[in-house]
């Protein structure tokens, strides 16, 4: 039975090879489907961490796992629309990257010239951030994890379920704490998928269904 390290850890495997099938291509059919498959599978993976893996830092981990679920929030922002700046302090423009640099890529052709710049620049946010999770982060929720028995597993299946219903775009608005997040993504969500039926996709997942993943 998988683990939540498992879990999470073929997400960025499937990440990186949809990210390098729109890298590594000069087609922009080609481009447009694996770029939307890269946009549908980072937006639900971001929110299924928020919502699932982040509380169990803090749960199981107190105030260190505390500070990893805020440092790898911010990381997810990082990645995911245009540069917003907030007058509260608890934000900045670091915060904001992840969700909002998706947010301008997942609008996007591949006949525009900033479509692999900007997909670029969501990478190279994104894959420092996923080598720390998975050198750092997930080994210590393990280890925490080992006193609870089946913990991880469990966490693996409601990670998977959950991603079936939160958005497949990016939505930066939403924040990423629940409850917010979780009520504004089930208000966006079924609005995404509706809207991905009529999008491009490569043809082995041409309605793609989170609900197998």
């Amino acid at each position: 039975m998988s683990s939540i390290s498992d879990a999470i850890t073929k997400d960025h495997r499937e990440l990186e090879q949809y990210y390098n099938e729109v890298i590594n291509s000069h087609d922009m059919d080609h481009q447009e489907r694996f770029g939307n498959q890269f946009t549908w599978e980072l937006a639900r993976h971001s929110v299924g961490e928020e919502l699932i893996v982040y509380p169990a830092f803090e749960k199981y981990m107190g105030s260190k796992g505390h500070e990893m679920a805020e440092s790898d929030r911010k990381e997810h922002h990082k990645v995911s629309g245009t540069f917003l700046l907030l007058e509260s302090k608890q934000y900045d423009t670091d915060i904001l990257k992840v969700k909002e640099l998706l947010k301008e890529f997942q609008q996007m052709k591949p006949k525009e010239y900033e479509y692999l710049p900007k997909l670029k620049e969501i990478w190279t946010s994104l894959s420092k951030h996923m080598e720390e999770e998975e050198s750092r982060d997930l080994p210590a929720l393990e280890a925490a994890l080992q006193s609870q028995s089946g913990e991880s597993e469990a966490m693996a299946k409601s990670f998977g379920r959950t991603k079936a219903f939160v958005p497949t775009r990016s939505h930066p608005s939403a924040g990423e704490h629940p409850p917010f997040e979780t009520v504004m993504g089930l208000m966006t969500a079924p609005i995404d998928h509706i809207a991905d039926i009529f999008r491009k996709f490569p043809d082995q997942t041409i309605s793609p269904n989170p609900s197998t993943k």
